[in-house]
């Protein structure tokens, strides 16, 4: 698995993702529709517009989660506004388990290498849109603190 990793090869759970799908090849392929719902997300907020305020805005407008869910929640749209994925990258190893017996994941905050394969799939939001909301939620983290390694698309043709 950290093989894969390191050589920039990604491995995504697409099936509660909204703006894409699996497509034939095993790369993320956008769902036009869900895409353009993803910018209805990403646009509001960049106006100033909170995440209480799109919550309201997607439900008052019949628009229903990716599960089907009729009713949003805050935390959805939140992580959904800081899912590097929507520019076109992958960060791997977010997460790791310790223990395996015990099976729990945990936040890695710098025990193992993360690596951000660049250029991973096709983009729904432009990266000038994203950094933007991410300084405007106060999450901008330069690269060295987290311990990433860059890996772009043309490193692993």
């Amino acid at each position: 698995m950290r093989r894969r990793m390191e050589s920039g090869r990604t491995l995504l759970n697409h099936t509660q993702f909204l703006g894409y799908t699996k497509g034939g090849d095993g790369e993320l392929k956008i769902v036009p529709e869900e895409a353009e719902l993803v910018r209805k997300i990403f646009e509001p907020y960049v106006q100033g517009n909170g995440v209480r305020k799109i919550k309201k805005y997607l439900e008052s407008h019949g628009i229903n989660t990716v599960t089907g869910k009729t009713e949003w929640s805050t935390s959805t749209i939140d992580r959904m506004l800081s899912d590097e994925k929507y520019i076109g990258q992958v960060l791997m190893q977010k997460t790791n388990t310790p223990d395996f017996l015990a099976g729990r994941q945990v936040k890695n905050q710098g025990q193992l290498a993360k690596y951000l394969v660049e250029d991973a799939h096709e983009p729904i939001i432009d990266k000038e849109t994203f950094e933007k909301v991410q300084r405007m939620n106060g999450q901008i983290k330069k690269q060295e603190q987290c311990g990433e390694a860059k890996v772009t698309r043309s490193m692993i043709l």
